[in-house]
């Protein structure tokens, strides 16, 4: 019979961890039958545990609000990801008609980074120090091949999101019984 703690501390695989948020604001997980801080729920985003908060009266999704004010906090402690410019470009994308399109688009993009990243960690454990330098220098063929091939899926996916666009804007024109030329 499996132990009872080893069981609650490993969810179903594939389903994600449910952490539940008190109106005192405090966080309990429910797989540790814990109290833990936003930090900890960092460390589980960090080591790819796939979380889902709850608000603990009403069972509302409080995910995306908590993982948001984690990036606040990210954002505000040392070295920002996000320049003023950037952010000020993504608040102007809320509203407009684009802003489905750049959710997904800048999702890929992260995926895609992500993977690019992963590769290189893979590749870099047989990297000499001299190999590393010359990598760095962007002048290897496998830097080349990894940003080139980023770029390219990038470029891809902008491309596929303007035919997206295209289509239904011809789609909502052609309802108003208007042809593009």
């Amino acid at each position: 019979m499996p132990d009872k703690t080893t069981e609650q501390q490993t969810p179903q695989a594939g389903a994600p961890r449910t952490i539940k948020k008190y109106p005192n604001r405090r966080l309990y997980d429910t797989s540790t039958s814990t109290y833990i801080t936003l930090a900890e729920v960092r460390q589980l985003v960090i080591d790819g545990v796939q979380v889902q908060v709850r608000d603990a009266k009403s069972g509302e999704d409080l995910t995306r609000s908590i993982l948001l004010q984690i990036i606040l906090e990210e954002e505000a402690g040392g070295t920002p990801m996000f320049t003023e410019a950037v952010l000020a470009n993504i608040i102007r994308f809320y509203g407009h008609a684009m802003q489905g399109f750049m959710g997904a688009y800048l999702e890929k993009n992260v995926q895609m980074f992500t993977e690019v990243q992963a590769r290189l960690a893979e590749q870099a454990k047989t990297v000499t120090p001299e190999m590393w330098s010359q990598f760095m220098n962007l002048q290897s063929p496998m830097m080349q091949n990894l940003m080139g091939s980023y770029i390219e899926q990038s470029h891809n996916m902008f491309q596929h999101m303007q035919e997206q666009m295209n289509k239904q804007t011809e789609q909502m024109l052609g309802a108003f019984g208007i042809k593009k030329r």
